[in-house]
């Protein structure tokens, strides 16, 4: 008996994985359970067990390779010299969307799904049905794409993320207004710097573009001024050419690394986050004395029941929680584009889901706590506690670093006050958290010494104006100086 191995869906968002390493070798004996591979999502490094007993006959995708989710990556035999006929080649091209549903149904307990001889024709799908990946779906949310309209290039026919993306970048690089303006004002749009979504141009880059042209056209019609000192007049017609000036000598090279895996991943939604929100960030000092005595007391009381020490971060999580829930327009996220005529919705999430920035050796990552405001500070230590080792030794799962609703960093380790966070899309809003540091102050008229911190919230202005995201963060702020509002 022939068992195809294939590289599993191991989280919604996961589209495909790059095979770290076999830890079998072909030949050898294999027991079903067995840690047989290791594979790395653009989120984690994770194990794979062997889905049979029987022997590793064939690796058909070799460490280093990134292949799609459900790829057959080698097979397994039930004997060591059991052959490996034609029947298995066919199976192994089988398309993935049958696997797909074949794997769904014995998950789900019905009966297994033989799939179709090859050489009978199969019924196509069902009108208005589409396969698509978890990720080219978020991606058309996000961007306002109906799927119908774009062609799949994955296995049977599935629309994958690239497709998505293709689609985008075939779009009219201009919204119907934009180009109408610019007709009228005889303006060439090759010469417009867009930014909107996807880098089209909007009615606002057109306008900016014709009022820089009508502030650029009188100076140049203005006498030219006398040249500046050091500068020299144009050469006349016959001169010989001055000498090329001198170029600076290259630089040395130190080291090349390429772009992948999770610090590409980071680059891409640094830049996707820069380039789509409208961030503004405030800035507020809060006296965190009453939050470090809190801590302390917390972090003695506790110390028996949960084996470590509570941190700050814990406390954070839970009263930014509880300020998410009372301001709602804060646990939201924009679907759809907000172009002209393009559908755009704000929706307010039921869930709230706090994620946590971690520093790890393979990057910025970000586990979440779910439904954080129904969880004590009890529970939310030990989640966390358990995440940031999981994710620190690269065996977080991937849901365990999607769905949050808001996100937390925090870089008073680093002896950092106040910075500017970006938005970890598609939420609304980030909380930057600076260290805790003796200041003096004034209380009460009288001069004297207390723990502040500095918090720095941005927000996305398409979904928030400014007056209430600074309510939610004065809210933020007296949560920090009086937390026992927490049990209120």
């Amino acid at each position: 008996m022939i068992t195809e191995i294939i590289l599993p869906v191991l989280g919604e968002t996961m589209n495909e994985g790059a095979l770290v390493e076999w830890l079998k070798q072909e030949g050898e004996p294999v027991q079903r359970g067995e840690v047989l591979f290791t594979v790395e999502s653009d989120k984690a490094t994770l194990e794979v067990e062997a889905p049979a007993s029987g022997f590793l006959r064939e690796i058909r995708v070799p460490a280093g390779q990134t292949v799609p989710v459900l790829a057959v990556v080698g097979l397994i035999t039930s004997t060591a010299d059991e052959p490996i006929g034609e029947s298995a080649n066919q199976r192994i091209s089988e398309p993935a969307s049958q696997r797909v549903s074949a794997s769904a149904n014995r998950q789900a307990g019905g009966p297994e799904i033989v799939s179709p001889s090859p050489s009978l024709p199969l019924s196509p799908a069902p009108p208005g049905r589409l396969f698509a990946s978890p990720r080219a779906r978020k991606l058309a949310r996000e961007k306002g794409v109906d799927l119908v309209q774009v062609a799949g290039s994955g296995p049977d026919g599935r629309i994958v993320e690239r497709d998505v993306a293709a689609y985008l970048e075939a779009l009219p690089r201009w919204t119907p207004v934009a180009r109408r303006l610019a007709e009228q004002a005889g303006l060439d749009l090759a010469r417009v710097a867009a930014s909107g979504p996807g880098g089209r141009i909007t009615k606002e880059d057109v306008e900016r573009a014709i009022a820089s042209a009508s502030a650029a056209a009188p100076a140049a019609t203005l006498p030219s001024a006398p040249l500046p000192p050091g500068s020299s007049a144009p050469l006349p017609p016959g001169s010989p050419a001055p000498p090329p000036p001198l170029s600076p000598a290259p630089l040395p090279e130190t080291a090349e690394f390429p772009l992948t895996g999770v610090r590409a991943v980071i680059a891409r939604r640094m830049a996707e986050s820069h380039q789509t929100t409208a961030p503004v960030t405030l800035t507020t000092e809060a006296d965190a004395t009453g939050l470090v005595h809190v801590r302390e007391r917390l972090k003695e009381s506790l110390a028996g029941e949960l084996g470590f020490n509570l941190g700050y971060n814990d406390l954070l999580i839970k009263l930014a929680a509880r300020a998410l829930r009372e301001f709602p327009y804060m646990n939201a996220r924009l679907e759809g584009s907000p172009e002209e005529g393009a559908g755009a919705v704000i929706r307010y999430l039921a869930q709230v889901n706090v994620a946590l920035a971690v520093d790890t050796e393979r990057g910025l990552l970000v586990p979440v706590v779910r439904e954080a405001d129904r969880k004590g500070l009890v529970e939310i230590a030990r989640e966390m506690r358990g995440l940031v080792e999981r994710v620190r030794s690269g065996k977080a799962l991937p849901d365990e670093l999607a769905g949050s609703t808001f996100t937390i960093t925090n870089l008073g380790v680093y002896e950092v006050d106040a910075f500017t966070p970006i938005i970890n899309l598609p939420e609304t809003a980030i909380l930057g958290v600076g260290r805790i540091k003796a200041r003096p102050a004034v209380v009460d008229g009288a001069l004297c010494i207390r723990q502040t911190m500095w918090l720095s919230l941005t927000f996305d202005h398409r979904l928030v104006d400014g007056a209430p995201a600074a309510r939610f963060l004065q809210r933020i702020k007296q949560l920090v100086e009086e937390p026992y509002l927490m049990l209120a």
